[in-house]
């Protein structure tokens, strides 16, 4: 756990991510009192690609045209 004053926490807030993956918890001081505890909210999922999802999804045997041309007859 790292421990920052209100100062250099202002001066490193550009980097505070990095910070935070490297220590996994920040604690911010005020004239060396803990005032505020950081934490990572959760790790970042990389966003699955369209053909992934595709390929990974069962075939329909009707085509999505064909059910919405017989809905749409039926009534």
């Amino acid at each position: 756990m790292k421990k920052l004053s209100v100062r250099e926490t202002r001066q490193s807030l550009s980097s505070l991510d990095r910070l935070l993956a490297d220590e996994g918890e920040v604690t911010i001081t005020r004239r060396g009192e803990a005032i505020a505890r950081l934490v990572q909210v959760g790790r970042k999922r990389p966003i699955p690609s369209h053909r992934d999802l595709r390929e990974r999804m069962a075939r329909m045997r009707k085509t999505s045209e064909r059910i919405i041309r017989e809905e749409r007859d039926s009534r």
